[in-house]
């Protein structure tokens, strides 16, 4: 399971560079994937080995500074509840604020690791300055200047070291499907409406976390772990809207499951957090499955699924072999049809090709439609193979890898799904020198 770093502060103190820094170094190398940078706010970086998210809290908020002061109380409190640890950013030049110190105060209760980090600290002057930072309680504190990186690496093998080790707790591995969604989308109903006929229950699991509800379930004959993301809320910590909120409780189901089912509200439409949590899901390279939910209260005349299906592939582009499926939990339509295609999707993500039938399929197509020739070289792709990974994975083998550009991948890709169908799936192509 993965750990969560959240970082805090109050604005301008560098944080988004910091997180920027982190997660750029790790992206360049595994997400080259258009479409990664819609969502500036999480992602995964790692450090000797040990993987972990970052959730960077202060690009949740808009508003000027006095809103500012209401939301950050928030955002703390937030972190210290769904975080593994946090880094909690100062800045030398302006020294201790009357924000920081509240910061710090709401730190000092925690049971969890916090890391004080003294942000664009770059000369010797700066790094004496930072002593100030004691008065904050929090004992030692790390030095980094974000823009050029430095003191990074100290404070990485710190945040590593202190990162509980989760245990993998492999009981039996049942397929796991995440109903995801922002609040109020009808995740919660979904779930109890599929689960209604009490003789499909299997066993209630008590939460893996303590935020989600792991239900087993069984039906057409197959066994799943059904995750509700909604899960136990506690009304009085936080207000239900706060997007940070159901990022957070995303961003752990999603990196936890095999499939997501993505419940959207038809009536508001395929907005920037839906958008957010589906990059999220295609980032992590999950199975999808878009449940537009409350079909029945769309006017139909203007609306016709037809058109607001291809409003959403546009969005989704250029991954847009994604099942998307209308229902309406109240009147229970299509709920089960939801199901069996979140299990299709599940099949086609742990699906395996054989080496000589993907030669024997795809070298005559990549033959007639060759790479195009780069700098007067013409690259040869001489065979194929699927990589034992957990989601579906291809190498192209060939003599000049660095020549084969974005689009002709896409068009490995889509001969890929042509072929072998992987609706639902992420795939990613990848070439390899021979």
């Amino acid at each position: 399971m993965g750990n969560i770093v959240a970082i805090v502060g109050r604005p301008n103190v560098g944080k988004s560079t910091f997180f920027n820094r982190l997660i750029k170094r790790r992206e360049a190398i595994v997400d080259a994937v258009s479409g990664v940078t819609r969502d500036r706010h999480y992602g995964k970086t790692d450090w000797n080995g040990r993987e972990f998210s970052l959730i960077d809290t202060g690009g949740y908020v808009v508003g000027s500074d006095d809103v500012f002061e209401a939301e950050i109380d928030k955002q703390v409190e937030l972190a210290i509840d769904e975080a593994d640890a946090i880094i909690f950013m100062v800045d030398v030049e302006s020294g201790v604020t009357g924000m920081d110190e509240d910061v710090a105060k709401l730190l000092r209760r925690v049971e969890k690791p916090v890391f004080l980090v003294v942000n664009k600290v770059d000369n010797n002057a700066r790094a004496q300055d930072a002593v100030e930072f004691y008065a904050l309680g929090l004992g030692d504190y790390y030095t980094v200047a974000s823009i050029s990186g430095s003191g990074t690496g100290d404070l990485l093998d710190a945040i590593v070291e202190a990162l509980p080790q989760k245990e993998e707790v492999e009981e039996e591995e049942l397929p796991r499907f995440a109903v995801v969604g922002r609040p109020n989308a009808g995740k919660s109903s979904f779930i109890n409406a599929l689960i209604g006929e009490d003789r499909y229950i299997v066993t209630d699991i008590a939460g893996t976390t303590r935020d989600s509800i792991d239900t087993k379930y069984n039906r057409f004959g197959f066994e799943f772990n059904l995750v509700d993301t909604a899960g136990i809320r506690r009304k009085s910590k936080v207000k239900e809207d706060l997007e940070f909120y159901s990022v957070m409780r995303s961003v752990r189901a999603i990196e936890h499951c095999d499939v997501c089912l993505l419940v959207m509200d038809a009536t508001r439409g395929f907005d920037g957090q839906v958008q957010n949590i589906f990059w999220l899901a295609e980032r992590n390279r999950k199975g999808i499955v878009i449940l537009v939910n409350k079909w029945d209260l769309v006017e139909k005349d203007n609306k016709t699924a037809k058109d607001y299906e291809k409003q959403i592939r546009k969005e989704i582009a250029p991954f847009t072999d994604v099942p998307i499926i209308f229902i309406s939990v109240l009147n229970k339509q299509r709920i089960f049809k939801a199901i069996e295609t979140a299990v299709e999707v599940y099949k086609n993500r742990t699906k395996r090709i054989k080496t000589s039938v993907l030669n024997e399929i795809l070298l005559p197509v990549i033959e007639h439609n060759p790479p195009p020739a780069y700098k007067g070289k013409y690259v040869k792709i001489k065979y194929i193979m699927q990589l034992p990974t957990p989601q579906p994975q291809f190498a192209f083998f060939c003599n000049l890898p660095q020549y084969v550009k974005e689009p002709y991948k896409r068009f490995l890709e889509n001969q890929l799904r042509d072929r072998f169908d992987f609706k639902g799936v992420p795939v990613s192509v990848y070439m390899r020198k021979k």
